[in-house]
Order: C-alpha cells, then sequence, then structure tokens
C-alpha cells in the first residue's frame, strides 16, 4: 500500500472520530503514530488535506495525548511550508520563490543605491528593514490550510455529494477531486442558510439526488469540470438541474398546454341553440368578433359540427 493510499484510510477514520461522540481516542492514537512515520511531504499534504484532518480532531478531541502528537504533526507538517529548501515543491513553486527572492534582491540593491546617494550610512536601520521583510515573507509562507468544520451534519453532507460525484468513476484528470468540490458546494449551501436546518438539508438532498442520476450524467461532467461553479450549483433549480431528456418533456407539455388554449379559442364555444339552414342539425360552434365600431353589437360567426356549413348570425 503506497503512502498516500494509507494517509486516505487513516483520514477516514479520523473523520469518523472527530464528529462523533469523543470515543476511540486510543484507536485515534495508534493511528497519529502511524501517521507519524509515515513520509509525509507537501505533495501529500496538499492532495489529501490530510492537515485539516488532524486539526479537527485535535480540537474535538478531549485526550490529552491524542491533542499533543496532533500538534506535534501539525508543527512538523507547517516546515515543509516555511522551509527554505524543500525538496518536494514542484518546479513552478520553485520558479516563484526564486522570482520573489530576486525582487526582493532588486529591491534592496536600489534601496542601498539611494542610500549611497543621499549620504545615508547603510546601519542598523537597514538591517532592520530586512529582518522584517524577511519576516513577512516567512509569514506568507507558512500559512497552513484553515481547519475544516467539525459538525457532524455538515461533515455527512460532504461525503453525501462526494459519493454522488464518484458515480462514474470520479475525479477528471486536471480538476478538483470530488471531496474538494463536495467541500465548496457544502460551503456555498451552508452560506446561504447559516445553520443545519431542514432547508439546508433538503437543498443538499437535491443536489445530492441529481448529481447521482445516471440519466442526468451531463450536470455531474460539467460540475466536475468547472462550467458550473460550486456557487452556482448551490442553488440552481430542480428545472435547471434536470436532464436534456427532461427538459425536452417539459417543453413538449408547455407547448401542448398552449396549443390546446388556444385551440380553445379558435374553435368556439359549442351551442345547441342554432339550428344549421343546411342539415337541420342543433350541433354548433360559435364565435364572436367585433367587426364594427366600439358601440355596436359584436358580429357572431357559426359553424355547423355536422356539415361544415358557415354562417353569419345577426
Amino acid at each position: 500500500m503506497s503512502a498516500e493510499e494509507e494517509v486516505l484510510r487513516i483520514q477516514k477514520k479520523l473523520i469518523k472520530m472527530s464528529s462523533g461522540d469523543g470515543t476511540g481516542q486510543e484507536q485515534a492514537l495508534e493511528l497519529l503514530k502511524v501517521l507519524q512515520k509515515l513520509p509525509v511531504n507537501l505533495e501529500l499534504l496538499t492532495k489529501t488535506r490530510i492537515g485539516m484532518t488532524v486539526n479537527a480532531l485535535r480540537k474535538s478531541s478531549k485526550d490529552d495525548e491524542v491533542i499533543s502528537l496532533s500538534k506535534t504533526l501539525i508543527k512538523n507538517w507547517k516546515k515543509f511550508l516555511s522551509g527554505p529548501n524543500k525538496d518536494c515543491k514542484d518546479s513552478s513553486s520553485s520558479s516563484g520563490s526564486k522570482k520573489k527572492d530576486e525582487k526582493l534582491d532588486k529591491v534592496k540593491e536600489e534601496g542601498d543605491q539611494k542610500k549611497e546617494k543621499d549620504g545615508v550610512v547603510d546601519g542598523g536601520d537597514s538591517k532592520s528593514k530586512e529582518d522584517k521583510t524577511s519576516k513577512d515573507l516567512s509569514r506568507k509562507q507558512s500559512s497552513f490550510p484553515a481547519a475544516t468544520t467539525t459538525d457532524a451534519v455538515r461533515l455527512k453532507c460532504r461525503e453525501l455529494l462526494a459519493a454522488a460525484l464518484r458515480v462514474d468513476g470520479g475525479a477528471i484528470e486536471g480538476c478538483a477531486s470530488p471531496e474538494e468540490l463536495a467541500e465548496e458546494l457544502e460551503e456555498a449551501i451552508y452560506a446561504e442558510f447559516k445553520n443545519t436546518d431542514n432547508r439546508y438539508k433538503n437543498r443538499v438532498r437535491s443536489r445530492v439526488a441529481n448529481l447521482r442520476d445516471a440519466k442526468n450524467p451531463t450536470l455531474r461532467t460539467n460540475f466536475l469540470v468547472g462550467a458550473i461553479p460550486p456557487g452556482r450549483l448551490a442553488v440552481m433549480t430542480a428545472e435547471e438541474m434536470a436532464s436534456d431528456e427532461i427538459k425536452q418533456l417539459r417543453e413538449q407539455f408547455k407547448k401542448e398546454a398552449i396549443n390546446d388554449a388556444q385551440l380553445a379559442t379558435v374553435q368556439g364555444t359549442k351551442t345547441s341553440l342554432l339550428k344549421c339552414g343546411k342539415c337541420k342539425k342543433r350541433n354548433c360552434t360559435y364565435n364572436q368578433v367585433q367587426t364594427r365600431s366600439a358601440d355596436e353589437p359584436m358580429t357572431t360567426f357559426v359553424l355547423c359540427n355536422e356539415c361544415g356549413n358557415r354562417w353569419k348570425f345577426c
């Protein structure tokens, strides 16, 4: 089993423990010890977000050993972000850091030249500014991902949303993982209601049902590739999330309803009070139209439903 698979296995168990009633702390301690021995690097931290899981466990746990070991792990992992030379960084991160250093050196050099020109001695003042700049950069680099929620209802909703996104195989290469998208979608839904009441739960259920629908793969794919952002999906109506087939049926029903309404208006009103002068039967339909000025009575046009005879009834 690879290090990533082992971390994901441990993460799954820790999430259940952090969202439970505080039991299983001995097992949590053992899992943290195993996690401490694994070769965790920055890439693995970013991909699995195990740091947020351990931080959530630290906040929810009442066991001193679990809390202490969690703090130690988080402190050790932060070194990956604050260290000057990190083997786990990719080429783009190294290039970005190099450019920042070059820019900082250039600014410093220009400042020194300006001071020399103005006759200012480069003493303790420049050193203090350099120390301040280094601290600012270190503070920016050492920012650790924000802790995830420990609310059991919200965590369960995130699991359901992630499972719905994994129906046809899960993540798409080059795109965010189902877990990340599920977290962002749940955050957008929670931001609207500010609590986990029935409205929040119903909104989550409708997203899960539509994303899981095997007859509506387009919605799930569009969300996975980013065509539909989480904020948009969080507020979409049932009609907007429906599959193309359902949308076509609804459009067809709508057209039929309009046609029926128009047909009733065109066909007129049936009556047995009028008698056809041709076939002598009383199965007629009449329409009234204003053909003269407004102060004149309307003109009645009659159609015999038996023989098709038409006449004007004055």
